[in-house]
């Protein structure tokens, strides 16, 4: 195990894991040579965690979008299409588009949500880094939104979030231009996870499981608090993880790997109750 280091800046320290009980991992992220066979893979997965929300009550309406960048055309990336609900999308269903919002023929057809374009191909240009983002109005990060504050570090879980969320505090409304898409990344920065004042949460990952994982866990974790907050009191006040337990915990479990691997028993159960038709 590596020691452990008390984070001192506001940039979250990033170590993989060394920590091992035998055996060899449950989960493992395949290595592709095909660009065109990850493509296939990632539409599946992208589909499994639409389904996922679905499960989880995410869903409202026509708002709500998850988005992965494309392994063969970088610079262009996939999004769910317009007004079909997230347990119905299947992985030929998603729509592939460029920077400048047209729709490629390779994908479906449908039209897209303006906001959730707008949002997230700004996101894409800033951060080559990230492959996918999560973004839906889901009930406890709207709620908790409205205080447009950073998670506190109220548990284990919370540590995940350790200096790696920004909080985004200028609502200019719904997203109909590329100039709130901008202010949306800007505030995202170089973090994984942003609180957007009044609107909700969006996650991001290096692959989608990741991001569908921390969305989940970040919207529990706005329940915890909203919970947490809803009962403290004089007599019974908040105690918080120490800056140093927090890096710690959050050095041991935000990887790559272990991400990836948290969102696998997800996607298997969407696997088993759809049949593989996904």
């Amino acid at each position: 195990m590596s020691p452990v280091t008390t984070q001192t800046s506001s940039e979250p320290i990033v170590q993989e894991s060394s920590i091992t009980f035998g055996g060899k991992a449950n989960h493992t992220i395949p290595n592709f040579t095909d660009m065109y066979e990850k493509r296939k893979w990632m539409l599946n997965h992208m589909a499994a965690a639409f389904r996922v929300f679905a499960r989880k009550d995410y869903a409202e309406g026509q708002a709500g979008h998850i988005s992965i960048r494309d392994p063969v055309d970088r610079d262009t990336f996939w999004i769910n299409p317009l007004g079909v609900h997230f347990a119905m999308l299947k992985a030929e269903d998603m729509v592939h588009v460029n920077e400048m919002g047209e729709i490629l023929p390779d994908g479906n057809q449908l039209s897209i949500n303006h906001a959730g374009f707008c949002i997230h191909s700004e996101i894409h240009k800033a951060r080559p880094d990230v492959d996918a983002a999560c973004h839906t109005h889901s009930i406890y990060g709207k709620a908790y939104s409205t205080f447009g504050k950073p998670l506190e570090m109220i548990s284990q879980d919370s540590c995940l979030f350790y200096n790696a969320h920004a909080v985004y505090e200028g609502f200019g409304g719904v997203v109909l231009d590329g100039g709130e898409g901008k202010h949306i990344a800007a505030a995202l920065g170089s973090k994984q996870s942003v609180i957007l004042q009044n609107h909700g949460i969006l996650t991001t990952g290096r692959s989608v499981d990741e991001a569908a994982f921390m969305f989940i866990a970040m919207e529990k974790s706005c329940q915890a608090q909203l919970l947490a907050d809803a009962a403290a009191n004089q007599s019974k006040p908040k105690r918080f993880i120490e800056d140093r337990e927090a890096a710690f915990t959050y050095n041991a479990t935000v990887t790559p790997f272990n991400l990836y691997s948290c969102f696998q028993p997800e996607y298997s159960y969407e696997i088993s109750r759809s049949n593989g038709d996904i």
